[in-house]
């Protein structure tokens, strides 16, 4: 064996399938000598051919080289770009900021009392806020909807409604909140553990029971009583009423359970009150059972009064025959109270038999039939009936008001009216039997306000009694963004009455002027703050992906040297004159072709300076020249030009790796930097 097959075998030149000879390690530039393997053992036997370097190439260099990207590139450096995620960070921080907090401040500032109030400067009005179909996500809205999408439905939504809630009690700070009914969704199907009428009538809901519906009273709680406490701290005369029923929440008619409605009641109140607020007269009527009352039997489909299911509308209708009495002793209390006397009557100490009929009933000074300055307004969760084609008014979102040929709204409007339609445990109206009759019994009513519809309604009831030719009812919107309404909202209610010892007004002006403004507020479009979101999402990923080209295949930071090397290389000498090989050089170069290497005719020294690493020193620019392989292939030697003929699949490829990974990285970052911020914007709200 000569010299030439003696020398370390990572040295020799490799040569290629192509026959285009590989640069060795003689011919690496002096940067890359520290970079070179130690091979304690030498050679591994029988596999000298498939040793390779593990050199470090700059691949985006070359592949720029190679497909000579324009100049516009070239005008870009990383360096330029590397603001950007951080400043992309501080975006999302403004947006989020903006879509979980700002919004829903602004919404509910714009409804402050003082932006619509129109009373006397000296009036002490007294402030409501009505809250209509809260109807919590639960199973029952959508049954089919997959995990974890039903979770986020469920999260997002409470979410929602408590912001809402706390901005109400923050900025406006009711006196007094008023809940008109489906305060749950599934309420009516959750199981009571009762043998009788305890279960669901559908299998779908069985599995749930009564301590999933106490999850649920838990989940009511801390959304609005826990937030109702910590706002009315230290306040006198502030009330929460949320014991009006809705078919959600029972059924509807004879579809309610009795076990069903005696569990609502106990932990939510009766349905059926009494209630004065700022010298207005509340009465809530639990009209979902009120509607049992005339339906068809389902077993025999007979009309007419069932006396079978008394149980369910009875108590209504008890309630609505002793309402005028009943609320002549709430306003006598009242007056009493506020003026500084005994709350109750004083009873005469007499011995009565209880056949007489005066035992039949307590003794009122204050006469039940006596005229008096405070107006009733009915609570009802079913809207009363009206006309077909009766319109909403404007502020309906969903079906805008149509108009005439002369710009007026037309007397009968379907699109823009509530339809007047039942199916199964639903009703949009009452029947008209029952809304006069109930208007009637409760006796000089001035408003109605209503819920169950979820959109707004505006209508002026001219066919039932009262005072001042007609009856204004307000269907309230729902506060739920989950309702099929974009824009949620709630009413607020401004009263200013001020009347006497008696319950009559202070000025004859005062009792023929209208002792009620209301103002519909509007909560933020949620659905448009996720499309906000999702725009800014694809707007981050585009701006990180080009930054990610950018740096990929931009060109390298300039240097002092113009050959592209990153770091300068010794002087350039003139390169030797080639030499023919001596016989045995050529006999042994073609025995080492054999075994796929070309043997150099010298080799150089070996390093063993730890100072610039173990291994062969590379040898200067000088020693660079052209060789020819024994196939007579001319290779260029110089390291721009370093494995030029790699295939252009493994080029690109390294190159989409770079863009991969600064992209994936720059994502990972921005995207920490936001949900940092954004679960910290949760867990505050």
């Amino acid at each position: 064996m000569t010299s030439h097959q003696n020398g370390h075998p990572l040295r020799n030149g490799l040569i290629n399938q192509a026959g285009k000879k590989r640069r060795t390690s003689d011919e690496l530039p002096s940067f890359l000598g520290n970079y070179i393997p130690v091979l304690p053992n030498g050679p591994v036997q029988g596999h000298p051919s498939s040793s390779r370097l593990p050199t470090r190439v700059n691949w985006n260099e070359i592949w720029r080289r190679s497909l000579g990207i324009v100049g516009m590139l070239r005008s870009w450096r990383p360096r330029d770009l590397l603001g950007i995620p951080l400043a992309l960070i501080i975006i999302w921080w403004v947006v989020l900021w903006w879509g979980e907090e700002v919004v829903f401040r602004h919404s509910v500032e714009n409804c402050v009392w003082s932006n619509w109030e129109s009373w006397p400067a000296t009036s002490t009005p007294h402030h409501v806020a009505l809250i209509a179909d809260p109807q919590l996500v639960d199973p029952h809205t959508y049954p089919g909807r997959p995990w974890p999408l039903s979770t986020l439905t469920v999260r997002y939504t409470d979410l929602y409604i408590r912001k809402s809630f706390q901005q109400i009690q923050s900025i406006l700070a009711p006196g007094s909140v008023f809940f008109l009914g489906d305060l749950f969704d599934g309420g009516r199907e959750w199981s009571t553990g009762e043998a009788e009428g305890g279960k669901s009538v559908d299998k779908r809901w069985r599995k749930y029971d009564n301590r999933f519906w106490l999850k649920e009273y838990k989940r009511f709680a801390r959304i609005f009583f826990n937030t109702w406490l910590r706002g009315g701290q230290g306040q006198n005369g502030r009330k929460m009423v949320a014991g009006l029923p809705g078919n959600h929440d029972l059924g509807l008619g004879n579809g309610i359970r009795l076990p069903v409605r005696k569990r609502f009641q106990a932990y939510f109140g009766n349905g059926n009150r009494i209630d004065i607020v700022g010298n207005h007269t509340f009465v809530s009527l639990d009209t979902v059972s009120l509607s049992a009352k005339g339906q068809p039997d389902p077993a025999t489909g007979s009309q007419g009064i069932d006396e079978s299911n008394k149980d369910i509308w009875g108590p209504v209708e008890q309630f609505l025959h002793t309402a005028k009495g009943e609320k002549a002793r709430t306003i006598a209390r009242e007056l009493r109270v506020r003026y500084g006397k005994n709350e109750n009557e004083i009873m005469n100490k007499d011995v009565i038999d209880l056949e007489e009929p005066r035992a039949w009933t307590i003794p009122l000074d204050f006469d039940p039939l006596k005229s008096t300055d405070i107006p009733s307004i009915i609570l009802t969760h079913v809207p009363l009936y009206r006309a077909p084609g009766t319109p909403c008014g404007p502020l309906r979102e969903r079906y805008p008001p149509s108009r005439t040929d002369s710009g007026e709204a037309p007397e009968k409007d379907d699109a823009n009216a509530i339809a007047i339609q039942q199916g199964v445990q639903y009703q949009n109206v009452l029947t008209h039997e029952i809304s006069k009759e109930l208007v009637e019994l409760v006796g000089d009513v001035s408003h109605i306000f209503s819920g169950d519809d979820h959109d707004y309604c505006d209508v002026i009831h001219r066919g039932y009694t009262s005072k001042n030719g007609g009856i204004r009812e307000v269907t309230v919107k729902s506060i739920s963004w989950a309702m099929g309404v974009r824009k949620p909202g709630f009413l607020l209610l401004s009263l200013w009455n001020p009347v006497d010892e008696e319950g009559k007004a202070n000025s004859q002006d005062a009792s023929k002027s209208s002792t009620i403004q209301s103002h519909l507020c509007l909560l933020p479009d949620q659905l448009s703050i996720f499309i906000r979101y999702g725009l800014l999402l694809a707007f981050t990923l585009v701006v990180l992906f080009v930054r990610a080209v950018r740096i990929a295949y931009g060109p390298t930071p300039a240097t002092s040297n113009t050959n592209g090397s990153l770091l300068p290389l010794s002087k350039i000498k003139p390169a030797p004159t080639k030499q023919q090989d001596t016989p045995s050089h050529a006999s042994s170069s073609s025995t080492s072709s054999q075994n796929g290497l070309a043997v150099r005719p010298s080799a150089g020294p070996r390093n063993v300076t730890p100072g610039s690493g173990y291994g062969y020193q590379p040898p200067t620019v000088e020693d660079e020249a052209e060789d020819e392989s024994p196939q007579g292939v001319a290779v260029n030697r110089t390291w721009n030009d370093i494995a030029l003929d790699e295939p252009s699949r493994r080029k690109r490829r390294k190159g989409l790796m770079i863009v991969y990974d600064e992209f994936s990285s720059s994502v990972l970052n921005v995207g920490v930097g936001a949900m940092v911020w954004y679960i910290w914007l949760l867990w505050h709200s």
